[in-house]
């Protein structure tokens, strides 16, 4: 079993509950358990909340103004990847953000509700790729379960 689809979207706020529920709908459709969904999706939204928020178009390539989403259901992993074409990422990174400070807790989020996590800079792009990976569970009776 294989479900794979991607979107380029707008930088804004509105654009986040989109991707999130297209996640799910594919999900459930696919029969993975409700709580591995879940879990993706927030670190689906916490990935395109980041790119929405430091994405912007600043970059040499990408989409000015937006950011692109894409989703692999394959096997018994799914993968998810969120790119923009914002300054990228700090060179420094992984020193844990305040329990005082407003932002800075999603790309933790995202580590925490994944298997596998990659925080890139696109070279020669400009932008950041965001990507992560679960294995899958599944429902009983599943309809698209793996083989």
């Amino acid at each position: 079993m294989s479900i794979w689809w991607s979107l380029r979207l707008r930088r804004e706020a509105a654009s986040v509950p989109l991707a999130r529920r297209l996640l799910l709908g594919a999900m459930e459709t696919a029969g993975v358990d409700p709580d591995i969904s879940y879990d993706l999706s927030v670190a689906l939204s916490e990935a395109c909340a980041n790119a929405v928020e430091h994405g912007g178009a600043s970059g040499t390539g990408g989409t000015a103004g937006g950011y692109e989403v894409t989703a692999y259901l394959e096997g018994e992993r799914c993968r998810i990847e969120v790119a923009d074409s914002g300054p990228g990422f700090p060179a420094v990174r992984g020193r844990a953000p305040s329990t005082h400070a407003e932002n800075g807790r999603g790309l933790c989020l995202i580590e925490e509700l994944s298997d596998h996590v990659d925080f890139v800079n696109r070279p020669g792009h400009g932008g950041a790729v965001v990507s992560f990976d679960k294995i899958l569970k599944w429902k009983k009776d599943a309809p698209l379960v793996a083989v």
